[in-house]
């Protein structure tokens, strides 16, 4: 088979701590009687132009992560689990690097950045993401945003309400050319590192266009308790696709 060039990378490296007192990290939790990772990666091994899916776990879960993963996923040996990094980047740079090292990294290589919590992603979600980072580089799943953004630079009073018709809500996927995201978070000082919020910024620091993607309003991140009971509540409604 022709190599695609395509990795999915699922970002798993969370502790979960705003689900409050759970035993484990929220990625393991169960929603639809399989582990919330498990929704997401069988979006990723199902299709074809990725490569590899590589999954980012902390350190003391990477056995508990492979071995769910050998017990729910036919397509197992599609995956490879390794040790995330300090910060959601320095995740992503470790999935870039082992690409490299065992795969090989070129101007054309594509990754796929996801969070491992967001189960509900599409196949029409990723297929866009490959191809708009293929056509330009870089893309970011978005929602345009219903409620009105008020932004307060004191947290006390209001400073800007943004015009709402050019707010957007992020969501993930976001997919880029892996060559050149590594090339710029290497140029960055650590002072533009502290204010990283995800890696699209990465590239919006250096002036990168970033393309969007129409995401999904049911493309939920699950963080909260509540948000486990509208997974379930999706999943009984014969989930999505």
């Amino acid at each position: 088979m022709e190599k695609t060039n395509v990795y999915g990378v699922v970002l798993a490296g969370g502790k979960g701590t705003r689900m409050g007192n759970v035993e484990k990290p929220k990625q393991f939790m169960e929603v639809g009687g399989k582990p919330i990772i498990i929704h997401t990666l069988e979006k990723f091994v199902v299709n074809p132009q990725f490569e590899r899916v590589i999954v980012l776990s902390p350190k003391q879960w990477i056995t508990y992560t492979q071995d769910i993963i050998k017990k729910y996923i036919l397509l197992s040996d599609k995956i490879d689990v390794i040790e995330g990094g300090a910060t959601r980047n320095d995740t992503i740079m470790n999935a870039i690097g082992h690409i490299e090292k065992f795969y090989g990294l070129d101007e054309e290589t594509i990754i796929v950045t996801h969070d491992s919590v967001r189960p509900f992603v599409t196949h029409r979600i990723l297929e866009d993401n490959i191809h708009y980072a293929k056509e330009y580089g870089a893309c970011d799943t978005v929602i345009p945003a219903t409620d009105t953004i008020v932004e307060s630079m004191d947290n006390q009073k209001i400073s800007n309400i943004p015009d709402r018709s050019k707010m957007y809500q992020g969501q993930t996927p976001q997919s880029f050319h892996a060559k050149r995201l590594r090339e710029v978070f290497d140029e960055l000082s650590e002072e533009e590192k502290t204010i990283l919020t995800d890696a699209c910024k990465i590239l919006v620091l250096k002036g990168d266009a970033i393309h969007l993607v129409e995401g999904e309003v049911f493309n939920i991140k699950i963080t909260y308790p509540y948000d486990l009971r509208v997974a379930e509540s999706i999943l009984g409604g014969n989930g999505v696709c």
